[in-house]
């Protein structure tokens, strides 16, 4: 065997995930089979390093890792071809952060109003007309409701 191959250890640190990692990567089919030494352990290629670095920066990107699967059997099987399957993705990607940014700026304006409200207890909170949070629609109407 030539001197690149690398050790399940040695590609998992040069990556910087753990073996259990680079297993389950496997497992999941977005690495390749390795090849196996005559004492049975794992060899796999220099370029197993990059595909690991690039599985977990898209993950950072907000990809699951079914998504991320999916890249990298497109990848594979595109052999140079620009049909978009990154861009489209990525443009999917895009709308479903900005969403998230948005449900985050209106959630942080509600904490907002109940800190400037003084909301400090949040049943007492809940049952007053001035609670800026968005539970205080639901006790509308419900003033007369018994509790056993």
């Amino acid at each position: 065997m030539s001197e690149k191959w690398l050790r399940t250890g040695e590609v998992a640190e040069a990556a910087g995930v753990n073996a259990q990692t680079l297993r389950y990567y496997h497992r999941r089919g977005l690495l390749q089979e390795p090849q196996r030494s005559n004492g049975g352990h794992r060899l796999y290629s220099p370029e197993t390093v990059v595909l690991l670095r690039v599985i977990k920066a898209a993950q950072r990107l907000g990809f699951t890792l079914e998504e991320v699967a999916d890249l990298v059997e497109t990848g594979r099987h595109r052999h140079g071809r620009s049909d978009g399957g990154l861009q489209a993705r990525a443009l999917v990607k895009l709308a479903e952060v900005e969403q998230k940014i948005e449900d985050l700026q209106t959630i942080r304006e509600m904490l907002v109003q109940a800190l400037d409200a003084g909301c400090d207890d949040l049943v007492a909170c809940a049952a007053s007309s001035c609670c800026p949070l968005p539970f205080s629609d639901l006790t509308e109407g419900q003033e007369h409701v018994e509790v056993n």
